[in-house]
This record gives C-alpha cells, structure tokens and sequence, in this order.
C-alpha cells in the first residue's frame, strides 16, 4: 500500500521543517481584556454617536485613540459569561469542547486541564517572556478573607506558561475590588503552584515619581489602605511592559502581557470609596441625572481606560525618559476586548452599552455574546494588510481565533484541532488566510450558531433564524422561509455537542498499539482521566470518539479498517516515520482537523479522508493513495497521488516548499482532481510506472481544478522522471498539463 519512494523522499525532508510564509515577524503582544463591556460601550460602535449628539457617553480617550490608530472589529464574539469565555480564550476551543462551558460555583473542577494547551503555554514555548495580571477565574478557594488556598495546582497561570503573574483564582473573590490580598508569581521556593500571597496595596507605588499619579490616584491622602486591585494589576503590567520592552530592545526577545481588569464588572459602588472617582464626568451638564449604578460604571471605565493609556505610553517610551527612540510600539500587536456583552442593568439603558443589540449578558442573543475589540497592528504589516487603521471590518471574529492567532504570529505551530482559526494572515497580509465556517456559542437560555449573515439560536421554545445583516437586532424570526437551512444549521450545532451534560469537553489520546495494529480497538489507545485531589472529574476510555484530540506518534503503524471519526488527528514520528493506513471503502474523519506533521505519513487506498474543515500536510508528512479527500487540502510536505488518482473535494492550497508527486499511467485516468480552487506552488514531480507508452509530443492533463492559480517552482517549468524523461509544464486557467520533450 504504501509508495517506497515517497517514504524515502519524506526521511529527508523531515529534516528540514519550513514556516509556511517564510520567516515571520514576531511581535510583542499586548492584550487588554475587561469584565462585562458591552459591544456599544465602544466609540465606533455607538459611544462616537452618543457624543456628537450630547447624549451621555464615555470617557476612553486612550481607547478612542487606540480605534483611531486600529481596527474595529465590529463582528466579534465572546461567551455568555466569565469562565468560558477565559476558558475559550486561553484554550481555543469553544464552549461544545472547553471543559468550562459555563460558571461552575466549584472553582477546582471548573478548570482548565493540564492537557490543554493555553496562550501562556505556546508563547512561553515560542521564547516569549509571559505576564497575566488580573482575574483568573479557577484553581483558588472562594472566602474574600486573607487566607484563600490553592485547590486545583494544574488549573493555575502558573501552571499554562504565565511566568509574571498578579490575579484573583477565584470569581467569587472577584466579586469585590477590594480583597485583602491577590495571588503573585514568580513566588518564594516551594509555594503551591509557584504562587504567594501578597497584600493588595498600592503603598510600593505611593508618591513614587517613576510612577504615574492618575488614573489612579495613589498619592491622594484618601487612596484606601486595601487598594483597589485593579490599580495593583494594572501597575504591575505596567512595570512588566517597561522591564521587558528594555529586554526587547536588548536581546531581541519578545513579550507577551495579558491584563484581565475586573472593569467593570458588578460590584460597581466600591468604586465611590476612591478618591476624585468620578471627576472625568463632572463637566458634563448629564452626568447628575444618570442613576448611581450607570456613573459608577462609567467612571470604572474611564478608570482602567486611563491605565490603558499609562501602559502604551511605557510602549512608546519604555525607560521613561522623554525620548522615544527606543519605542517598541511599533512592534507590538495590541488587543482591547470584553470577554461578553454588557448586562442588562442602567449602564444598558443609560448609556446604551449593548447598543441596539437584543440581549444582555447571560443571553443567546447578540447583545450576550458580541464583544467590542479592537487591533493595532505592527508598522510593519502595514505595506501588506489589507486591514487599515482606523477602519471597521465585518469579518467574524471569535475569541477561540486569537490562540491560533498568536501561535502563527510567534512563529510556531498551532495546537492542533481547535475551534478557533488563525487569522494572522489577514493581519499581516501575508499567506494564505483559512476561513471558519461557523461559530458556536452556549447560554442559559439556548444554543447558536453563525454562519456568514445567519444566526441560528437554538432554545426550549424552538428553533429560531435571524439574519444578522438585515435584522442585527434579531427581531425577525425567518425560521419558517428557510426550512432546509434551518434543519442543516440544527444538525451542525448539535454535531459540535452543544446540549451535552455539564462537565463534558474534548478528551486526549494517543496511540499505544502494536504495529498493523487495527486502530478501532479501544485497547489501542491511552484513556483519560481528569482528576484533582482524588476526585474523578470526567474520564474517557473506549473505541474513538468524535469528541477525541488523538495523537499517532508512537507504537506501531495503525490500520483504520472500519469508519473512524475523530475530533482531530495528529500523525508525527520522531526519529522515524509513523504510519497510519485507511484501508478500501473506509472514511477517516477530523471534524476539526487532521494533520500529517514532521515523519507522519497517511495512506488509503480509494477510500475518504473528511474533515469539516481541512486535512494539512505539514512540513515532513506526506499523504499518499487514491481517493476521496472530502475537504479541502493544504500541502506544505508532500502529496503522492497514485493511480486512478485523489479526487479533493474543496479547494487544494500549496505552499512554496511542498511537493506534489503525480503517479500516472498514459492509458488509465490518474488525475489529481480539485473539484474547488487549486492554489499552485511548490514543486511537481512525475512517476510513470512504464515510460514505454508515453508518447513524445503528447499533452497529458494531470490536474484539473475548477480554478486555477500560481505555477509549480520547477526550473524551466520542465519536470524529469527517474529515467531522464523530461515534459514541460503547462498551465490553463483550470489545468496542469505535461508535455514529453
């Protein structure tokens, strides 16, 4: 089954791994993330309005600047509430696969595994320097006492690649500004976690001249002596970004910062207890007939807004001393963002903080799950991006897309099988920007999926449709009109386990079996277990599951000789190459993904490869066989199509250092066929089994495509089989032909 000349040719270019878009720039990254910010809380989706109209507004100068100078990402998707959209965040995968689908009031099994891999984690490993300062969300006990504990070790920071770390564990403590102490690493040796206790205190700032005195305020006689805590993470950014925009300078090393105000989550009458707290807002003749609650909220905004621009201003001059030649702004990729829309409460109608989205907080509706965010981008994407400052873009952006956006802007790979897609592409302009299909959400009160301008929301009452271009409101349910959609959305959603009991979530696995061995067996592959303190959260034993993040990369070659579907499959070797065989008729499925990394190598023999999104051959794997790939196909290593041929259903993308290899008989139909767009690069090369019946002039067609585009990197456009036959290529706008010379 397997092409003996493709293995040898994957030994040697195993060796010799490539970044899909050449050597990439890696900038800094700074990501400014708040508690309960309404998509409408922003100036260019309605505070800008509010102002021009003299109608109450906020005060975010550093925000507007940063809308100014950015891109207003006007399309862009959170979660319903805290703990999944962190979990989401950190993780990648959405609220069907994240372990943390909702808040769970137990804090230790609400987590995030030790199996999943995080921002801190990829960042750290990518040579970063990491810091998250602010709320966590998981691991800590919840008394607002001085003695919290430490419950879930694997859970923490500390424990996911955050190396400066300022944060509150728990949601509860979160409930106020004002605990007597917050979490702090790098710790004393020994610490559970590598975390200690310290006072929540701003003393080591007060009447300090390095520091700044607003926003907030800690040289005033009547800054309280519990500081609150958002002044202490936002200052310890601050130190962060200064220290390591120097080392940056210095060594070349990047950072990466992740500040998770509190701002500005309820509660909102602590705020009064700071001095000059509401001073933003007494110019404005409006401000006296607002309700308590809504100038509480607004000056919290304008408050952490004012940190914000503390923080940038340490970008544009790091060591403080007026000159900015050694700015690192330039060179950073900032993120404002909310983690969900704003609750329904006077900040809602006063100031129109979820704008004229339906839904609050908690809810399916837009005005629960879409989030302000914004993006400034490095100087040097700006030749190429099409992305342009002070711009607003519709595309659709979720928060499981930023990890795999990271990942690709540092440089390195991204986890495999997530939810979210890397939108680095369309931010740097350069390479091939892959699409997501749809995006999935959970709440209280139901279910939804969006695809392009539709929204589907599954609920109790049944299933409604929307679509969001016409009726961003969601106050037209066209359900009725669109009954085909409605069902094929429907079936979509529920695939991606969306009504799943409480606590289900992806699951890992590797492969433990025996050469040859038959890859449906359960005793095949490694079980798992989440577990904290003895206690069994979930665990996932058996035959594979849809829902499994699976690794061949050790063991035997596997066999899949019955229908197999994964949540996503990874195939690697180590020193050597790691085969995985589909046998005749069989369907292997990656609902996510499945990726042939460095020595992984996928045969099948006229049967299907599906996935809903991709199979990608990596740098090092090969694919080889015939059949059906019945998604679309991105080829940075090698592909062997063999007699009859590879039929792609979607499109099929190469990249410059990837190889594809077409075994053809002059009297059998061997085409590799792509039934989408062919994106041609990379070089071709031929293997004809008997060169007798090749006749000299001759055009054979070897690809068809229903467009196609690029050439192969072939010198002279010619390519020479093994016996010195050479053929020229040639290229029509949906074919590859070979001609004998």
């Amino acid at each position: 089954m397997k092409s003996t000349n493709c293995s040898l040719f994957l030994l040697a270019v195993a060796c010799a791994a490539s970044n899909l878009w050449g050597e990439p720039t890696r900038p800094n990254i700074l990501y400014l993330y708040v508690d309960d910010m309404g998509w409408g809380a922003l100036g260019p989706n309605g505070q800008f309005e509010r102002k021009a109209k003299g109608l109450p507004h906020l005060v975010t100068p550093n925000l507007d600047k940063l809308a100014a100078e950015g891109v207003n990402f006007s399309r862009s998707y959170g979660c319903t509430v805290c703990s999944p959209a962190r979990s989401s965040q950190q993780t990648g995968f959405h609220q069907g696969h994240t372990f943390a689908d909702r808040n769970d009031p137990d804090n230790a099994k609400k987590a995030i595994r030790a199996d999943d891999v995080t921002m801190g984690d990829v960042l750290l490993q990518a040579g970063y320097v990491t810091g998250y300062w602010g709320k966590w969300g998981y691991g800590g006990t919840p008394n607002k006492d001085a003695y919290p504990e430490i419950l879930n070790v694997q859970t923490l920071p500390t424990s996911h690649g955050y190396q400066h770390v300022v944060a509150e564990l728990h949601h509860v403590r979160a409930h106020t500004f004002f605990q007597p102490n917050l979490w702090k690493a790098p710790a004393s040796p020994g610490l559970i976690g590598g975390l200690e206790l310290v006072p929540n205190s701003m003393k080591q700032y007060a009447n300090n001249r390095r520091y700044p005195s607003t926003p907030a305020l800690q040289n005033h006689p009547q800054y309280p002596d519990i500081a609150y805590c958002d002044d202490v993470y936002a200052f310890a950014a601050l130190d962060f970004v200064r220290i390591q925009a120097q080392n940056y300078n210095a060594t070349g090393q990047p950072f990466f910062g992740l500040l998770a105000s509190q701002v500005p989550h309820a509660p909102f009458r602590e705020v009064e207890q700071l001095p000059e707290w509401d001073q933003a807002y007494r110019e404005f003749s409006w401000f006296d007939s607002l309700s308590d609650q809504a100038k509480q909220w607004a000056a919290m905004i304008t408050r952490i807004d004012g940190h914000f621009g503390n923080i940038l201003e340490a970008l544009k001059d790091p060591n403080g001393d007026g000159d900015s030649s050694d700015s690192v702004l330039e060179k950073t990729l900032i993120v404002f963002q909310s983690d969900n829309g704003g609750p329904g409460d006077k900040s809602m109608t006063e100031f129109k903080s979820n704008a004229y989205l339906s839904g609050q907080k908690g809810r399916i509706q837009e005005g629960g799950i879409r989030i302000p965010t914004l993006m400034r981008l490095p100087k040097a994407y700006s030749s190429s991006s099409k992305l342009k400052p002070g711009t607003s873009v519709d595309r659709v952006l979720d928060v499981t897309d930023l990890l795999p956006t990271f990942s690709e802007l540092a440089g390195v790979g991204v986890p495999v099988g997530l939810d979210g897609v890397s939108i680095a592409p369309a931010l740097t302009g350069n390479g091939y920007q892959r699409e997501r299909e749809f995006v999935i959400h959970e709440a209280g009160n139901g279910q939804s999926i969006i695809r392009g301008d539709y929204k589907l929301i599954r609920a109790k009452s049944g299933l409604a449709l929307f679509n969001l271009s016409q009726d961003p409101s969601e106050a037209k349910d066209i359900a009725s009109n669109h009954s085909a959609m409605v069902e094929e959305l429907n079936a979509i959603l529920l695939k991606e386990r969306v009504a799943e009991a409480k606590g289900f979530a992806n699951t890992y696995h590797r492969w433990m079996g025996d050469d040859q061995a038959d890859a449906s067996v359960a005793g095949n592959w490694s079980d798992y277990n989440y577990e904290n303190a003895g206690l069994v959260y979930m665990s996932e034993d058996g035959v594979p599951q849809a829902s499994w993040t699976a690794t061949v990369d050790a063991g035997g070659d596997a066999v899949v000789a019955s229908d197999l579907e994964f949540l996503s499959l990874e195939i690697k070797g180590a020193n050597q190459i790691q085969e995985v065989f589909v046998e005749k008729g069989v369907t292997l499925t990656g609902r996510n993904e499945i990726q042939l990394s460095t020595n992984g190598a996928l045969y099948f023999d006229d049967a299907t490869i599906a996935s809903n999104r991709w199979l990608d051959v990596r740098s090092g794997g090969l694919l080889s066989g015939s059949g059906t790939v019945g998604t679309a196909l991105y080829n940075n290593g090698y592909v062997d199509n063999v007699v009859p041929g590879i039929v792609v259903k979607s499109d099929y993308i190469s990249f410059p250092d990837s190889i594809l290899l077409i075994e053809f008989e002059e009297d059998k139909n061997s085409l590799f066929t792509v039934e989408g767009k062919a994106v041609i690069s990379g070089g071709l090369k031929v293997l004809i089994a008997d060169e007798t019946g090749i006749v000299s002039g001759k055009k054979y067609v070897v690809l068809k495509s229903k467009s196609l585009s690029g050439s192969f990197t072939n010198e002279k456009s010619e390519v020479e089989t093994a016996s010195g036959l050479k053929f020229r290529i040639g290229y029509t706008e949906n074919s590859v032909t070979l001609t004998v010379l």
